[in-house]
């Protein structure tokens, strides 16, 4: 559509206005900067709000850019008791993809001497790319089943972690309402052989150093300072979240004609909530969810012992959240609590201060957001604030804006390793050519997106994070 068409209602807040099939109105959370490419992304937006149950509005965040029938920064509310739907395009392939912080007890000028040692550990614990490899193979069914259905609670129980771990990860480290029984065969297949995975792509694990700190009482209690060394770790679902999208992308598609459903576009296959096919998603999305934050569990116990070993430091976990999701929450709609199925895809749930879902310790501060940055640029802590807009949601990161084949092209592998070296970056990719698909240009301003986050009310910042070395699928 027409960036024209767009209306400003305050800043960083623009209106798409019903019509066709609309059945609410777009709102989307931005620049012009921001929206300079997204023609293609805002039709997504338009068709989202034609939804069957759809309420409020259908939402885009500031790092909107196209994806598989959702836009990738979307977010979309149903009204689960007047038949609101579910679609798996609402949250993408990579189920329960996110990011997990740790904190070191050192400050960057302390591991710069061991800098190198720490680095060449991580290159050589941390499994990557796009095949199989983990850290840990289930011994059998009976193990996997037991991870898809409580996630990062039986990797601590297993020893990969500690009970604080779970404290500080959302939803206490597992989904509940898993249903393996809805996780087909191939989906356990991929899913076997590649638990405590990084994968490829944007994936990353990533040695940090605060470098900004904007909210120092809730960097500290969420227990950042100046200088601290972080490790960021992005990943999510790997081949079985991929399978199940798949799969129940399938039986959805086959399924609208029974429940009279007609949708814009067919990547957007959806059922009622309440539907066998709707409880079945979720189940199988759930278990897929746990299986995401198991993945990060275990990746976080392998950096702890590189950390440990070469640096003798140990990381404790700050937070981790998910920002491809689908979840059965209570909101306000139009002066009525209501019970909503909220898609976020490529946006972070952002609970206000206070909210029961927040850990004790740190509830009064709101929940942490991390948003990570692209390679070589910086990341974000950021917080939920009061009267978050879109079910309380923001931003999940910069946004593409190249594909990975034109980013490619712009840059060579060496000229991308003199520029990280330049800059004081040490990193370990699995290939020097892969990397250049994540190359910055390919990517949005993250300052940009995060102050549209802020400007727009979704949000606040707590602290920014410069990278010291990355490792990479």
């Amino acid at each position: 559509m027409e960036l024209t068409e767009l209306i400003e209602e305050r800043p960083f807040r623009y209106r798409i206005e019903p019509h066709g099939g609309m059945r609410v109105p777009g709102i989307v959370f931005a620049s012009r900067e921001l929206l300079a490419d997204a023609e293609h992304s805002l039709e997504q937006v338009v068709h989202v709000a034609a939804l069957p149950g759809i309420v409020a509005a259908s939402y885009a965040m500031p790092d909107i850019h196209w994806g598989y029938g959702f836009p990738i920064g979307g977010v979309a509310a149903t009204d689960v008791d007047a038949g609101g739907v579910v679609s798996p395009g609402g949250v993408g392939f990579d189920i329960s993809c996110g990011v997990r912080l740790l904190a070191a007890d050192c400050d960057g000028a302390a591991l710069r001497p061991v800098l190198t040692a720490v680095m060449d550990g991580l290159d050589r614990a941390i499994p990557r790319g796009a095949g199989p490899g983990g850290v840990w193979r289930p011994d059998g069914r009976g193990e996997l089943e037991r991870l898809l259905a409580e996630g990062s609670r039986f990797a601590v129980e297993r020893g990969h972690g500690e009970q604080r771990d779970l404290l500080r990860c959302e939803d206490g480290g597992a989904v509940a309402d898993a249903d393996v029984t809805q996780v087909g065969q191939r989906a356990r297949e991929r899913g076997l052989a590649q638990v405590g995975s990084l994968g490829s792509a944007n994936h990353f694990l990533e040695v940090q150093q605060v470098a900004e700190v904007y909210d120092a009482p809730a960097a500290d209690a969420f227990g950042i300072g100046p200088g601290q060394v972080c490790v960021m770790i992005h990943c999510g679902s790997r081949g079985l979240g991929h399978q199940i999208c798949t799969d129940h992308v399938r039986l959805m598609d086959r399924a609208m004609a029974r429940y009279r459903i007609s949708v814009p576009d067919r990547q957007l296959a959806c059922t009622p909530v309440d539907s066998p096919e709707g409880r079945a998603y979720l189940g199988a999305m759930a278990a897929a969810a746990n299986y995401g934050r198991a993945n990060r569990q275990l990746l976080s116990d392998a950096a702890r012992g590189v950390f440990r070993r070469a640096a003798g430091t140990t990381l404790t976990l700050v937070y981790d959240v998910s920002h491809n999701l689908a979840k059965i929450e209570s909101h306000m709609v139009d002066g009525e609590r209501c019970r909503l199925c909220v898609h976020r895809k490529g946006a972070t749930r952002a609970f206000p201060p206070g909210h029961p879902e927040l850990p004790g310790d740190i509830s009064a501060f709101g929940q942490p957001v991390l948003i990570p940055g692209t390679l070589g640029t910086a990341s974000y802590v950021l917080a939920g604030v009061p009267g978050g807009d879109a079910f309380h949601s923001t931003c999940h990161g910069a946004g593409r804006t190249m594909s990975r084949h034109q980013a490619a092209r712009t840059v060579t592998g060496s000229e991308l390793r003199a520029r990280l070296r330049r800059a004081g970056i040490a990193a370990r990719p699995k290939s020097w050519r892969g990397l250049t698909e994540e190359t910055p240009e390919a990517y949005k301003d993250v300052d940009a997106v995060v102050a549209a986050s802020e400007g727009a009310g979704l949000c606040r910042k707590v602290a920014r994070l410069v990278p010291l070395g990355v490792v990479k699928g």
